[in-house]
């Protein structure tokens, strides 16, 4: 089992590649998400200087709209979550994270590109990353590029082809 923090443990998955889907989210999700993003930002965040345990989760379930937002599935269990937002012509991919074992594997690679292949009527993609983050490596692979940038955040656009 991962200690995932605040109560939560999911099992180590052998070959998370083999077997993942998404499902919808419900409000039910919101506090192990929140518990996810923590995890996953605190390395960047402290690298930038920006890390508060409380805000990075508080950030999250303030903003957290289980209508566009699905659940990533591992081997049947939570292991992720992609939100897609769209607002004023655009589609804002949003709380794109996976447990750190799920990391480096493909996962987020193929849950990207079945979002990007979605119907979505030609609208631009964007999204935006932490300075200095390993993500941007693969929204760059999948036709994202820079459009803006300050000391902490990265402003990524995909147009569409």
């Amino acid at each position: 089992m991962v200690d995932a923090g605040a109560g939560y443990a999911w099992p180590v998955l052998e070959d998370p590649n083999q077997n993942w889907s998404l499902r919808a989210a419900a409000d039910s999700d919101a506090q192990w998400i929140a518990e996810l993003r923590a995890r996953v930002l605190r390395p960047d965040l402290e690298r930038l200087g920006r890390f508060d345990p409380d805000r990075v989760r508080q950030r999250f379930l303030s903003a957290f709209d289980p209508g566009v937002t699905q659940v990533v599935l591992v081997g049947g269990q939570e292991a992720g979550s992609i939100a897609v937002r769209p607002d004023e012509g655009s589609l804002w991919i949003e709380h794109f994270y996976l447990r750190a074992d799920c990391q480096g594997r493909g996962i987020g690679s193929l849950v990207l590109q079945w979002e990007l292949d979605a119907s979505r009527g030609g609208h631009p993609f964007r999204l935006n990353v932490l300075q200095g983050s390993r993500a941007q490596a693969l929204y760059e692979r999948h036709g994202f590029v820079v459009e803006s940038q300050d000391a902490v955040d990265v402003f990524m656009v995909r147009h569409p082809r």
